[in-house]
């Protein structure tokens, strides 16, 4: 039997051969599944009003999302169906789930704004997963560009889950003054625009599991692992909002940079 003739090889992908963009492999893609049915998942949860499952879903689908990759990349089942299927799955679960679970939980009253800000959060997600794949070989694999659409999510998922732990629902005033669905609709947007912006945000793809780390490392994860056990819904919140910022710090850091002299006299 003929040998199957090898296609051209891309740096840093997932193609070998024409055989491996063929193949569709269990293990990962079963991982991509769980992720999709749990993004459909938080869609039924927000129809049936249960809004705390929605969010709680996302963030699984998430978990899921990072370990498909991984098991790929550790047992060599990388494919070309994989990466569509898990490209088709994030659309899914980090951009149709956060938009349609916080329009019904906060955005609908908003009337046109309201579904205007999911529709914008939507689309940013599709565009960032399409930029993300077409220049997959061609970005800094310590930065993203633009805000990743999983952190994007989880940071729609913590405001509905935290809100739901505060007894405050998406049409509530709190405060006195603010109403919950105009904190939405903000955070709604600043997460679809910060998905198509060119902020970096760092990746962690240079971290070297491998490596020998000092022992207050391991303490740091441990007390992470207990602060985040304590309080799922603010921790959560409150890590994925600070990460959302940190792209525009970033930006505001670089700018800072740019403009100090970068030849100075030394002092007679």
């Amino acid at each position: 039997m003929a040998e199957i003739p090898n296609r051209p090889r891309r740096h840093g992908s997932f193609m070998e051969s024409g055989l491996r963009e063929r193949s569709i492999y269990l293990l990962p893609n079963l991982f991509t599944t769980a992720a999709l049915f749990a993004g459909f998942y938080a869609i039924v949860q927000a129809m049936n009003g249960k809004f705390e499952h929605s969010a709680v879903a996302i963030f699984i689908a998430m978990v899921m999302d990072g370990l498909d990759g991984r098991v790929a990349r550790m047992t060599n089942t990388q494919s070309a169906f994989g990466a569509e299927y898990d490209s088709l799955s994030d659309m899914v679960s980090f951009g149709v789930a956060p938009a349609l679970v916080v329009y019904v939980w906060a955005l609908k009253p908003l009337g046109k704004l309201g579904w205007i800000a999911a529709f914008i959060y939507c689309a940013g997600a599709a565009l960032r997963l399409a930029r993300f794949n077409t220049k997959l070989d061609e970005s800094d694999k310590r930065y993203f560009q633009g805000l990743p659409s999983p952190a994007a999510a989880a940071l729609l998922a913590g405001l509905v889950w935290v809100s739901y732990e505060n007894h405050v629902s998406g049409t509530e005033v709190f405060f006195d003054a603010v109403k919950m669905q105009w904190v939405a609709w903000i955070i709604t947007l600043f997460a679809g625009l910060s998905m198509v912006s060119d902020l970096r945000y760092y990746s962690g793809k240079d971290i070297n599991l491998r490596r020998s780390v000092p022992f207050v490392v391991i303490l740091l994860i441990v007390l992470a692992f207990v602060l985040i056990s304590y309080s799922p819904p603010e921790v959560l919140f409150a890590v994925f909002l600070v990460y959302g910022i940190s792209g525009y710090v970033l930006w505001l850091w670089g700018k800072r940079k740019a403009r100090l002299p970068k030849n100075i006299p030394p002092a007679d």
